[in-house]
């Protein structure tokens, strides 16, 4: 009776006791680890998009508002172009396919009356020579057209209207997948990708996983802009680089961990709520420096992201992302394995004097159990496999101090506000 404890349902609600907290030992692989700072960043060349203007011109619309969640493919800009270079080629492309098509007809009308004897065979050759001149300057126009920023989709629709393209159309770009598409020169409007209706659940479940924030906007409506001028920054938060900051001493048996492939965790801090673990993270690389002022290693992990608010205001689109570049957090990184441990949260474990104890379930009551704690940290107790435990025995996972302090009280004895704690 003075090692068992019987605690009503309200007790258990009080200590946490639910009944995920309640479970059988099983034997694990433990990772003695150390403790790093950190800090999350974005990803150099993949999380920022800067998105320029290619050719002179004037904003005639601006479509997106910044803050705005958008899609690859939407519309953000229309511009009316002034760029004298691209009027001029597209000019003489169009005035070179006109001249084209005369050496053409006047080919064919030679050729039917060369063979008559009417015509010289000099004059159809030079005809030829003529159009073979035309077709080399409308090869070069084409290319030209090309150094401009249009398409071959977009010279070809010059070839076939005969009209000159007077509007630049700049669209949100994929950060995997870049193509013409991303730069539309067209005179028709189009619809904004992310308010047109999806064709199969697929795409549209892709395009919602991975949006592009618009974070900062530095353009107006009439506003002239050169060639290369920004016009606005994109940001994909999908996945972020948490950079830790290991000392010198560290350094060896980071490098160990790395090697070996183990999984890291990171450690927000929550005031009020405690800390929030993420679990398995990878290692992405170790830099190939020491940071001369502060003498740390810094090394990279891979951090996925998550949306934890997708809301539509006024036809807007706005998310909200679990992760933000510059939050502070610990990195917990191991570096010695041991196999076939019983591991347990170290508010399973209570400590009175040289003793530290464990609570078994024994029916409707919990048995204290002395055990040997092989080592302990801040959040895990490796407790010896010496017959004191088997796998298969359910204990509390937390709570242990409190229900330490509990048998105390119960057979009478003085009570020692700081057992189970160290300072």
């Amino acid at each position: 009776e003075a090692t068992s404890l019987e605690l009503s349902q309200q007790a258990l609600r009080n200590v946490g006791l639910t009944a995920d907290q309640i479970r059988p030992i099983k034997l694990e692989t433990f990772r003695k680890s150390i403790t790093v700072p950190a800090v999350v960043v974005e990803r150099p060349g993949r999380t920022r998009v800067q998105v320029a203007t290619p050719m002179t011109g004037v904003i005639t619309h601006v479509h997106a508002v910044q803050g705005e969640a958008v899609e690859p493919g939407t519309l953000l800009f229309k511009i009316r172009l002034t760029h004298e270079d691209l009027v001029q080629t597209q000019t003489d492309f169009v005035k070179t396919l006109g001249e084209l098509d005369v050496e053409e007809k006047e080919i064919t009308r030679l050729t039917s009356i060369t063979s008559t004897g009417a015509v010289a065979g000099k004059v159809l050759l030079e005809r030829q020579y003529a159009r073979d001149k035309l077709t080399a300057s409308l090869r070069a126009q084409r290319e030209a057209l090309r150094l401009h920023g249009l398409s071959d989709e977009q010279v070809n629709q010059i070839a076939r209207e005969r009209r000159l393209l007077r509007e630049l159309q700049i669209v949100a770009p994929s950060i995997d997948d870049h193509g013409d598409e991303e730069l539309k020169l067209s005179r028709v409007p189009t619809r904004p990708v992310s308010y047109s209706p999806q064709a199969n659940g697929q795409q549209a479940k892709k395009q919602h996983s991975s949006p592009l924030i618009l974070q900062q906007l530095d353009v107006h409506k009439g506003q002239a802009v050169m060639a290369g001028a920004t016009l606005c920054l994109l940001v994909d938060y999908d996945e972020l680089f948490i950079e830790g900051l290991a000392f010198e001493q560290d350094i060896s048996q980071l490098r160990q961990a790395s090697e070996q492939s183990w999984k890291v965790d990171a450690i927000f801090e929550q005031p009020g709520a405690g800390s929030r673990i993420v679990e398995g993270l990878e290692i992405a690389y170790l830099a190939n420096q020491v940071d001369t002022d502060s003498r740390t290693l810094h090394f990279y992990v891979r951090l996925p992201n998550e949306v934890t608010k997708d809301r539509r205001a006024d036809g807007n689109r706005f998310v909200e992302w679990r992760y933000l570049p510059g939050q502070r957090l610990r990195l917990r990184v191991p570096v010695e394995q041991w196999p076939e441990q019983i591991v347990l949260p170290v508010n399973a474990v209570a400590r009175e004097g040289a003793e530290y104890f464990i609570f078994q379930q024994n029916g409707d009551h919990f048995d204290r159990v002395p055990v040997h704690v092989k080592y302990k940290d801040q959040y895990s107790a490796v407790i010896e496999n010496d017959g004191s435990l088997f796998p298969g025995d359910v204990v509390a996972m937390r709570g242990a101090h409190q229900m330490q302090m509990a048998l105390k009280n119960k057979a009478g004895g003085g009570v020692d506000p700081h057992a189970g704690h160290n300072h």
